[in-house]
């Protein structure tokens, strides 16, 4: 579920006097949980992000899940910050338990280990998958050609796959030249001709300086393939043709992006994101400050509150007694001293005495991750 900050997630009872140090002893293994709930927090506040920008620009994300069939209503938002990070993490067991934590936020993912992930640990059926990619070119499927067959290796990528979608990556060469002569002209007929949706080209830029790039992509593509204006006032490539960011997407310049193709009038539908070692490595355990600490011993039969409160830094003073996650007010927050009723603390008993006590399925995760959202994209059947 989503919590605040600061708050309590999990705690850890000792129920054997002969093994007072197990709990300590567990730190290490159990506070690598920092891992997958940053991963999968980063990942919600940049579809947040994605959100703001696409209600901002007109697009009517509302309306959208009851005009759509069921295998479309994801494509506005549940494809637009896709996984491209196996590569840059630092093991494959990384790759999948970051990849499943991206997989809670968004659909689209080239993280195989991820899904796998998913489908092997919170019983996700295979048939429904919740992760999925598309037919993509990358460098050498284009540069194989040679510098004087780009257009060839552009034309053999959309014959091959000739509907839905396929992504191009443009810039081996000349960008520019790709945008306006090769797809707006050499190719553009048979680009028109891709029946959406869902079917597309998405052309994809692979350098330069993300916040301007897109943008001046987007005006080249504009030169050849007239956009029209939304309700919104915002303009938009005719539907058989979008743009994909892969290269150098963060939290950062994800917002940067949005915001300078909102300067320029142009609808954030028009893009989706490809985010690498930024979504699953480009963190550590102090970027929302994950603790595992004491925080209540048993003295010949009587409790004592733990806790430590340095005077040199008052944000590491850590909580003391039996904790509780609650919610009051409408508001979650963490009681100490062993406060509050049983009943109303939001954890529950996973694990007891050898024993898993409760599982989760991942569709539950990706329920309980959309409560908050504006507009909720997994609440369909799929």
């Amino acid at each position: 579920m989503v919590v605040p900050v600061k708050n309590v997630l999990m705690t850890v009872v000792n129920t054997d006097p002969k093994c007072f140090w197990l709990t300590n002893y567990l730190e290490t293994l159990l506070v690598q949980v920092w891992y997958p709930m940053t991963v999968a927090t980063q990942s919600r506040e940049q579809k947040k992000i994605i959100i703001d920008y696409l209600l901002k620009t007109g697009t009517d994300l509302k309306n959208m899940p009851n005009e759509l069939p069921a295998p479309l209503k994801l494509i506005s938002v549940g494809y637009q910050l896709n996984d491209f990070g196996c590569r840059g993490v630092s093991s494959m067991e990384t790759a999948a338990i970051g990849g499943a934590g991206h997989l809670v936020n968004f659909a689209g993912s080239d993280t195989m280990p991820g899904l796998c992930m998913a489908i092997d640990y919170y019983k996700q059926p295979l048939a429904a998958c919740i992760g999925t990619s598309v037919p993509a070119a990358e460098h050498s499927t284009i540069t194989s050609w040679g510098r004087d067959g780009e257009k060839d290796a552009f034309k053999n990528m959309l014959t091959q796959y000739p509907e839905g979608i396929v992504a191009v990556v443009s810039d081996s060469y000349n960008i520019y030249d790709a945008c306006e002569k090769l797809w707006g002209k050499e190719l553009k007929d048979i680009v028109a001709s891709r029946k959406a949706p869902p079917g597309k080209l998405v052309v994809r830029p692979d350098s330069g300086d993300p916040k301007k790039i897109v943008v001046e992509v987007l005006d080249r593509l504009a030169k050849n393939f007239p956009p029209t204006k939304n309700a919104a006032g915002f303009k938009e490539l005719p539907p058989y043709i979008r743009v994909i960011q892969g290269d150098g997407i963060s939290i950062e310049s994800l917002r940067d992006i949005l915001e300078n193709m909102t300067k320029h009038k142009w609808a954030a539908t028009n893009v989706c994101f490809g985010s690498g070692g930024a979504l699953l490595q480009k963190m550590d355990r102090d970027t929302q400050k994950c603790a595992f600490k004491c925080c209540e011993i048993i003295v010949d039969g009587k409790p004592r509150p733990v806790y430590k409160d340095p005077v040199t830094d008052q944000g590491k003073k850590s909580k003391q007694g039996r904790l509780k996650l609650v919610r009051q007010n409408g508001k979650i927050t963490t009681l100490t001293d062993g406060q509050g009723a049983e009943e109303d603390d939001l954890l529950v008993e996973v694990f007891c005495n050898g024993k898993v006590t409760k599982t989760f399925d991942f569709g539950a995760v990706r329920t309980e991750a959309e409560k908050g959202m504006v507009v909720p994209i997994f609440d369909v059947k799929m």
